[in-house]
């Protein structure tokens, strides 16, 4: 696992390249969390399938602008592709946040797209993450603030723990996240609908995050599209990381096979 970084105009935007040899999977966490929560898939996918994983704007070791907007996201995915000098069509796979970049990237930028795994990702978003703000500033200790994030969600924060001079704090900006979710919400729809790509849709059957419903009428509606439910959080790969991984390698065998020479 290799971690590196490359510049988007004033940004540094930070990623972990897992090094298979295979074909490119570029994959996109969800909101508040980071790259490093692909290990375990890109570890089951390699070495048919290289994972290379951003730390999106706004998150993990990547710069933290004021534009935390869809627009930067999908530009920082494509510049992320040119840096990473891939000349072929990719697989994106992508978790909630990660997930829609993915598919509007896709809308825009069709020809750089093979195939796509979205995960809890919805097509229309509202709402607030009002409930992120108390995990803001500085802590006196690491009990504070994990008391402060609760038990349901401290394992998706604890890569982004840091101590610092003053104490504990979260890499990352709750109060900036919270105020940036207001600006994504939308209806994207046209989109989700814009591509034929081969997509491998996700549920997980006790998400508290995006309605099923959604889900399945996503999958009605988009041509070339599976879905498949887990008994599951909002995170599938964390919950069922190995149910994940073979459903991923499952859809890929047909949708993006691997390279020959790494069959070999």
């Amino acid at each position: 696992m290799l971690r590196s970084t490359f510049e988007n105009g004033d940004l540094v935007l930070s990623y972990l390249d897992f090094e298979g040899e295979g074909r490119p999977v570029v994959a996109l966490h969800a909101y508040w969390m980071e790259a490093s929560t692909w290990a375990e898939l890109a570890e089951a996918l390699g070495p048919e399938y290289r994972l290379v994983a951003l730390d999106q704007r706004g998150h993990g070791r990547s710069s933290k602008p004021d534009d935390l907007s869809w627009e930067g996201y999908i530009d920082d995915l494509g510049k992320f592709l040119d840096h990473l000098g891939i000349d072929e069509p990719v697989v994106l796979i992508g978790n909630s946040l990660g997930g829609t970049v993915a598919f509007r990237f896709a809308a825009r930028f069709p020809e750089h797209v093979a195939a796509m795994v979205i995960e809890e990702s919805p097509a229309v978003y509202t709402g607030a993450l009002d409930f992120m703000r108390p995990w803001s500033g500085e802590f006196s200790n690491r009990a504070d603030l994990e008391a402060a994030v609760g038990e349901r969600l401290l394992w998706s924060v604890e890569p982004s723990i840091r101590r610092t001079e003053e104490g504990w704090t979260l890499v990352f900006s709750p109060e900036k996240l919270a105020d940036a979710k207001l600006g994504l919400n939308g209806d994207y729809w046209e989109d989700w609908l814009a591509t034929t790509h081969p997509v491998l849709l996700i549920r997980g059957s006790e998400s508290q995050a995006v309605d099923g419903a959604h889900l399945a009428e996503m999958a009605a509606r988009r041509p070339n599209t599976r879905l498949e439910t887990f008994q599951a959080g909002h995170v599938i790969h964390h919950d069922l990381p190995d149910e994940f991984a073979a459903a991923v390698r499952s859809f890929l065998a047909s949708a993006a096979p691997p390279e020959p020479e790494s069959q070999k």
